[in-house]
């Protein structure tokens, strides 16, 4: 089911997915939850560098990263040169958020690596997920018309004209691949590098090329 595409909610911004009936809901409500979930920590835990810009502890950031606010990003995580976190922006716990990576209006779960020249526009990524170097997590059609996701014979109307990808736990994504705007890829599922992705892909899977998808054993 699509309700239960993220499976661990290891993120600072659980609440925010409590009542949704899909992930995707939650991507119009980000900012107004960074401000309220920020004005509401631990103040000896996680420092305001900024207006509505908090940082947990142990976070790196390097002097040539630029941070738009609202933004939260947690504890033990490192921002590297070049980053350019664009506003409206949840980074979890352990991540790496690495150079020219560019991400706006999206959450990114704990223990995720997205470390080099990647973008992630109006998306979710799940826990322990990684993006290879090139990714792009396209959030826009070429007609500007409103995303609509289809599955299982079913036309779930978005209502967004930008929405990206919804990616869940343990998901790797190859070296230079594009996810078209409403991609969902679900749980443990590996990407082949070039690849261009689209639809729903389904768990436990690897995705080698655009028709080519065999089913792998759980972890």
């Amino acid at each position: 089911m699509l309700k239960d595409i993220i499976i661990d909610y290891k993120t600072i911004s659980k609440v925010l997915f409590k009542n949704v009936n899909y992930p995707w809901e939650v991507l119009p409500k980000i900012k107004e939850e960074i401000i309220n979930l920020g004005n509401s920590l631990d103040k000896e835990k996680y420092k305001e560098i900024d207006k509505n810009i908090w940082i947990g502890e142990n976070v790196k950031i390097d002097k040539l990263a630029t941070i738009i606010a609202p933004c939260i990003i947690d504890s033990n995580t490192e921002v590297r040169p070049g980053a350019y976190l664009r506003g409206n922006v949840i980074i979890g716990k352990n991540c790496v958020i690495g150079n020219s990576v560019e991400i706006k209006n999206s959450i990114i779960f704990d223990e995720c690596q997205i470390p080099h020249y990647n973008y992630v526009g109006d998306s979710i990524i799940g826990y322990h997920s990684h993006l290879g170097a090139g990714v792009i997590l396209s959030n826009l059609k070429n007609d500007k018309s409103n995303i609509t996701i289809k599955y299982n014979g079913e036309n779930l109307e978005t209502n967004l004209r930008k929405m990206g990808s919804i990616i869940s736990s343990y998901v790797d994504v190859g070296c230079n691949s594009v996810l078209f705007p409403g991609t969902i890829i679900k749980k443990n599922t590996s990407i082949y590098p070039l690849v261009r992705v689209r639809g729903v892909i389904e768990e436990n899977s690897i995705m080698k090329s655009d028709d080519v998808i065999v089913r792998k054993e759980e972890r």
